[in-house]
């Protein structure tokens, strides 16, 4: 459950970054690229590999 949670939170940022980015937010790009990191870590951090490109690395 927590896994599909998780996923779907992805879902949702990685689609409201590109309308962010579309619609030219800066702010809003920079804001759901650190909850997509965010997301990725919370995942890493349990054990759950999430997919996801390179630009949305941890580090």
């Amino acid at each position: 459950m927590f896994e599909e949670e998780l996923r779907e939170q992805l879902d949702q940022a990685r689609l409201a970054l590109a309308a962010a980015r579309e619609a030219g937010d800066d702010e809003g790009v920079e804001a759901y690229q650190g909850r997509i990191t965010a997301l990725i870590r919370i995942a890493a951090h349990h054990g759950i590999v999430l997919p996801h490109s390179k630009d949305e690395e941890v580090d």
